[in-house]
């Protein structure tokens, strides 16, 4: 195993032992690890709190980018959507995981990836989260527009 998988996989071990869920990520850029995060659930009660996010919020803050590009992701865990999208978004276009999200499914309250990679594939209408348009009001001012203007 891979020594950026291997230290993954000791974070996630050393979340459970502390309470937490058994998610360990590693971020590396030209070969050393640049941050690193587990699930803190646990202790933050926030949804957001990934193993993959909390390494991506601590690389950004640190370096000050939102430009990740050429950064290797580590994760104990196959991605969520959530934490997938949030690679994308920072431009990580690299990434290892040791459990898939099936295997994670396995153990009891951790599957749910499985269902949501499911339900993306619907279209918006059969989805779970139903999100509905609301178009601006007539007159109301568009941010869209506003940013635009100040690029």
């Amino acid at each position: 195993m891979d020594q950026f998988m291997r230290r993954a996989v000791e974070l996630s071990a050393q979340n459970v032992r502390e309470g937490g869920e058994p998610f360990g990520a590693v971020l590396v850029k030209d070969g050393k690890i640049v941050a690193e995060g587990v699930n803190t659930l646990h202790e933050t009660y926030d949804i957001s709190g990934h193993a993959e996010m909390v390494a991506i919020r601590k690389a950004q803050k640190e370096l000050q980018t939102h430009d990740l590009s050429g950064y290797i992701m580590y994760a104990s865990g196959e991605p969520c959507p959530m934490c997938l999208t949030s690679m994308y978004m920072s431009g990580i276009t690299e990434g290892y995981y040791c459990a898939s999200i099936e295997e994670t499914a396995e153990y009891g309250g951790l599957g749910t990836s499985v269902d949501i990679y499911a339900d993306l594939k619907r279209e918006r209408e059969d989805r779970t989260v139903q999100m509905k348009h609301m178009p601006l009001e007539e007159g109301q001012e568009d941010p869209m527009q506003l940013y635009a203007d100040k690029q």
